[in-house]
């Protein structure tokens, strides 16, 4: 197991136990996203515990199993230290708490617990709901700028994964396989993977909900403070159009 000693004095495998909260009257399930992931509040504590489980073809197959490579390879582990540096440079993602897997032979389960970011919901519950502004789209294209000026490649950056506060904040989740990386094509790569996102939950929404306009004010947002060339493929304008 690892543990932040600021978030919590004392750690046990119940801890990572959904029954053991859910048996307290503390637990209550996460509605998005694919993995297994429950909001916990007990007393001071106010967590994400979420359990990983593969996505893709190899979910038929493994569910939550990976191949064991070594402790340094294990999925939960590698998630949580990059959190802990991103963290220390004050980048908008949840702060972990703490993090462990279990082994059987050639196999490993893993699991992740960080802090709960309140009072946020995930962008695409927004826009099941209205309209976002023009402010909003800028500040979810400055929260993905100020991750990829540190290097941060976010393996499945979507509009669940993006967190909004009452006071318009961007925060994003879920850094599973996410890496620190010098410049290059995998930046474009995450912003097409977002638009890909946003294009498919907003498919039956009312036409308000993501026009070209919320595409390029995401872009615009994302330019005034990368590094990176402008950005354009199908879909919205060039970011240095702005």
């Amino acid at each position: 197991m690892l543990a932040d000693s600021e978030c919590v004095d004392t750690l046990q495998e119940a801890d990572f136990d959904p029954q053991h909260w859910q048996d307290r009257g503390e637990l209550e399930p996460v509605s998005s996203g694919r993995g297994a992931a429950w909001f916990i509040s007990s007393g001071v504590r106010s967590w994400v515990l979420r359990h990983y489980r593969r996505g893709g073809w190899a979910a038929k197959f493994l569910a939550d199993r990976y191949i064991w490579r070594g402790e340094s390879a294990v999925r939960a582990f590698a998630e949580c230290r990059l959190l802990a540096i991103l963290v220390e440079h004050q980048l908008p993602v949840p702060r972990p708490v703490a993090a462990r897997y279990r082994r059987w032979g050639v196999f490993y389960r893993c699991d992740l617990v960080t802090q709960r970011i309140e009072a946020t919901q995930p962008l695409s519950v927004l826009l099941a709901q209205i309209a976002q502004p023009e402010s909003l789209w800028r500040s979810v294209g400055e929260a993905i700028a100020r991750l990829h000026d540190f290097g941060v490649d976010h393996a499945d950056l979507n509009a669940h994964n993006v967190l909004v506060d009452p006071q318009g904040r961007v925060s994003i989740v879920d850094f599973d396989r996410g890496c620190l990386r010098a410049p290059g094509p995998w930046k474009e790569k995450n912003l097409r993977r977002l638009q890909r996102s946003l294009l498919k939950i907003t498919r039956r929404l009312p036409d308000d909900r993501f026009l070209t306009d919320a595409w390029y004010w995401l872009l615009a947002g994302y330019a005034e403070l990368t590094c990176t060339s402008a950005v354009d493929f199908t879909g919205g304008p060039a970011a240095g159009s702005a």
